[in-house]
């Protein structure tokens, strides 16, 4: 229901806003701009991304099948029992569901989204399993999604390069307050859901919390005293090499459990191609709205109220130029990022803007696009309270991710 109502949303929005435009200020072009979008967008949608996740998919599910058979999954969910067990207690324990939901963790961690995906559809297979009711989110499959859209990053690869491209001498000044807000999100998405759904939070709920902050804090102050030139040498090299020892590993540890790997991977990786062409009509619907609404001005209408009713309060504003990163982020990752990019050109990668920018774009993930494309890939049509937990989650996030910014780059 409340997709549905966001989905519509969207659409009347954008098309007041034209009706607006049209006779108010004369846009002639308006009503071309968001059509022209509009189709523009249904082919993308299809032939920017899903066909080229289809490869992604048909790989990294083959290697999930691998990795099922050697029993590395099952080790996985062992020894994070304690702990997932508390966020997810609907789920059985040892249920591979548990091990697919770390490796997805895993991937994003790592700032690797096209392993990310068919890692967490795979997950979102695995709770759907055990789902009593087919239609509508469980609360484990809402955990693992507002868990999954705040898009906890340790190692942000994508966004150095970036930077990097963009002519950036300080590529990976952003690393430490990247990392610190999406940690402040994934906590945030914890808290939220985890009082919605009335957790237990006992010793061992807030021992896990607390070691992994202090893991973080640990590898953050080791990364600190690194040189500029280390951290980017350690940012470009650590994730790629740990992605491609995890695919080694797995294959050489079915090896060694007597599994036979190639035919293996190809009965996992068939089933790529039935969730591409599942989750192709929610791509397809949740893209197009998307597009609408930000071809419509409804973005730039809404950082300018923000910026207005900052500026009543004293506030400073000069975030405000960064804003449309984070609004953008929840509902396309291509639209912020190429506003991080625009920013960063009319601003300066290393300006505090860019880096705003920068921090805003690697600091959570796409809300609603996560939430189509998950829920759409088992069916769910009853998304319950996925998306304000969601959006409060990011909300938190992206306030964070300002006061960083102030402490670290104004």
């Amino acid at each position: 229901m409340a997709l549905n109502i966001v989905w519509i949303a969207f659409f009347v929005i954008a098309f007041v806003i034209a009706l607006y435009k049209f006779i108010f200020l004369h846009d002639t072009d308006i009503f071309k701009t968001l059509v022209d979008g509009m189709f523009d967008s249904a082919k993308s949608s299809v032939v920017d991304v899903a066909f080229p996740l289809t490869g992604a998919m048909v790989f990294f599910l083959g290697l999930m099948n691998i990795a099922e058979k050697a029993g590395a999954i099952n080790w996985l969910a062992r020894i994070l029992n304690p702990f997932l067990k508390r966020l997810f207690p609907e789920v059985p324990e040892k249920h591979p569901a548990m091990g697919q939901m770390v490796m997805n963790f895993s991937a994003n961690m790592l700032g690797l989204d096209n392993a990310a995906t068919p890692f967490g559809l795979k997950a979102m297979e695995g709770l759907q399993s055990i789902n009593p009711d087919k239609e509508k989110a469980s609360n484990a499959q809402i955990m693992f999604l507002v868990l999954h859209t705040s898009g906890l990053t340790l190692i942000p690869l994508t966004i150095i390069s970036y930077r990097l491209a963009a002519g950036s001498k300080e590529a990976a000044s952003i690393f430490i307050p990247l990392v610190l807000a999406t940690i402040c999100t994934t906590l945030a998405s914890i808290f939220v859901v985890g009082f919605k759904q009335k957790l237990k939070w006992d010793r061992v709920m807030l021992g896990w919390i607390g070691s992994m902050l202090l893991l973080v804090a640990l590898m953050l102050y080791w990364v600190q005293g690194m040189a500029p030139e280390q951290r980017e040498v350690f940012s470009k090299i650590t994730g790629n090499l740990l992605l491609l020892l995890i695919v080694v590993t797995i294959i050489l540890g079915a090896v060694w459990k007597k599994v036979n790997v190639f035919d293996a991977f190809i009965e996992g990786a068939k089933g790529g191609f039935d969730v591409i062409i599942k989750i192709i009509p929610y791509l397809v619907g949740m893209l197009v709205a998307i597009r609408i609404f930000r071809d419509s001005g409804a973005l730039g209408y809404m950082v300018e109220g923000i910026t207005w009713l900052l500026m009543q309060t004293g506030v400073n504003t000069d975030f405000t130029s960064a804003l449309p990163v984070a609004i953008m982020k929840p509902f396309s990752g291509s639209g912020a990022r190429g506003l991080m990019l625009d920013a960063m050109q009319v601003h300066g990668p290393d300006s505090f803007v860019g880096k705003l920018a920068s921090t805003f774009q690697g600091s959570a993930d796409t809300t609603f696009y996560i939430i189509a494309l998950y829920f759409g890939s088992v069916g769910i049509k009853k998304v319950r309270y996925a998306i304000w937990a969601g959006m409060l989650a990011d909300i938190i996030g992206v306030i964070m991710a300002i006061i960083i910014g102030y402490i670290f780059f104004h």
